[in-house]
């Protein structure tokens, strides 16, 4: 084998493979999908900043209604409970204790007439021992001595007089199977004050919860400093003294951040679903009222409008489209005429005249290559006449060269001889 033979296959081995065809696309694909990424990128920046602009307007004005019912609900619940506690007022003065057990027995029954949610009063003295009773259930007590000193009605209202406040307010119970009683303490004035014990039915607080509705699924409930309901639409949550101080809100509320911090406004329910939440607290009894509304309902319109925007888009494509395919073939129709005309000039019609009526750049365009032909089409007539002339004279200059050939042959071959040569002139003229 030679080295030829060898280096062959190398060579051809080595050779590079012939580049694949380049990929084109249409003109009038190009430019309506162009035209079509531009209405879809304009309506899609735009329905996101509409959508944005919808969510948090619409968070806004459902926390803020929300608030507003919040607000309320607690001003309405601070008003009752602080109606009771003027009423319950006069009977803490410090003279009061030295009037008759009658004339008190008379004020308690007076007292229970002005106030209905006041189901029983008990007064009980300075040293802890109740000296009178008075109830809507039950018959009247006169001077008992049930001690009470170490009964936190008792003992926390006498530590509370050194406060800011002397009342105190027990947590809430129930009685009679559902309705919800709480106490309210209330020291007397002077040095060993006693104290006046009432038991409130807070049916007007669960009236003031049940009545507040926000949209279809949205409702108010009211939980205490330890996260624990104390009025809920659903009794039954009330009554099995459900825990809520895992939730993110509750536990916000009740650790005392509200008032330093943004409360929290979008939160889980108990149910586990979104909601946006408001609340306002009630110092005097460090509850605080919540209304919730779930997250889908209060963002409805903002939804519609999502909705409203992809049908928007969706049209704005469909006429995008059409609108393309129109302008594009509008626009590459007189370029395609260019096309084929400037291939028709290049392949040697230079009588063709490229006819374009578009009034813009691609018709000047067109009257550029017309004029382009027309200008070789020129050249080569010219350049035709230039080759006709010259061809002649070479064809005169090539007849003399021969003839004066001719002539030197003759002479070369009888230098001596004149006639031949005369001859050889005679035939170079002709």
């Amino acid at each position: 084998m030679t080295a030829e033979a060898v280096i062959a296959p190398v060579t051809q081995a080595a050779a590079p493979a012939p580049a694949a065809p380049r990929r084109r696309m249409a003109l009038a694909l190009k430019f309506a999908l162009a035209l079509v990424g531009l209405v879809t990128f304009v309506l899609v920046v735009n329905g996101l900043i509409n959508t944005f602009l919808s969510y948090e307007e619409a968070k806004r004005a459902s926390v803020r209604v929300q608030r507003e019912k919040a607000q309320g609900a607690a001003e309405r619940i601070d008003l009752f409970i602080s109606g009771i506690e003027q009423q319950m007022g006069w009977t803490t003065r410090a003279e009061w204790a030295r009037v008759p057990v009658e004339q008190r027995r008379y004020d308690f029954i007076r007292l229970l007439r002005q106030s209905p949610a006041i189901t029983e009063l008990t007064h009980v003295g300075g040293d802890g021992k109740e000296l009178l009773k008075l109830s809507r259930l039950e018959p009247d007590v006169v001077g008992s001595g049930t001690d009470y000193s170490a009964d936190p009605r008792f003992a926390r209202a006498v530590d509370a007089k050194g406060g800011d406040t002397r009342a105190w307010f027990g947590p809430v119970t129930f009685r009679r199977g559902s309705e919800p009683y709480m106490t309210i303490s209330l020291a007397h004035g002077g040095r060993t004050p006693g104290v006046t014990i009432a038991e409130v039915n807070l049916k007007l607080i669960w009236d003031v919860i049940n009545a507040i509705k926000i949209g279809e699924a949205g409702y108010a409930f009211i939980a205490d400093a330890r996260g624990h309901l104390v009025a809920h639409p659903d009794m039954s949550l009330v009554l099995r003294d459900t825990d809520l101080s895992a939730l993110p809100h509750i536990a916000h509320a009740v650790s005392g951040k509200a008032a330093g911090e943004a409360e929290v406004e979008s939160s889980t329910g108990l149910d586990g679903r979104s909601v946006l939440v408001a609340s306002a607290p009630i110092p005097r009894l460090s509850w605080f009222v919540f209304v919730q509304l779930p997250t889908a309902e209060a963002l409805a319109p903002v939804y519609a409008s999502l909705a409203q925007t992809g049908a928007l888009l969706a049209l704005g494509l469909v006429l995008a489209s059409v609108m393309g395919g129109l302008l594009a073939r509008r626009m590459v129709v007189p370029i395609r005429t260019l096309q084929l005309g400037a291939e028709r000039i290049g392949a040697g019609a230079l009588d063709e005249r490229i006819e374009v009526r578009t009034g813009d750049e691609i018709e000047a365009l067109a009257g550029s290559f017309n004029r382009m032909a027309g200008r070789i089409q020129e050249s080569y007539a010219t350049l035709e006449a230039k080759v006709e002339a010259r061809t002649h004279d070479l064809n005169e200059a090539l007849v003399y060269q021969t003839g004066s050939s001719n002539i030197l042959k003759v002479i070369a071959a009888s230098p001596t001889d004149v006639a031949p040569v005369l001859n050889a002139i005679v035939d170079s003229a002709r």
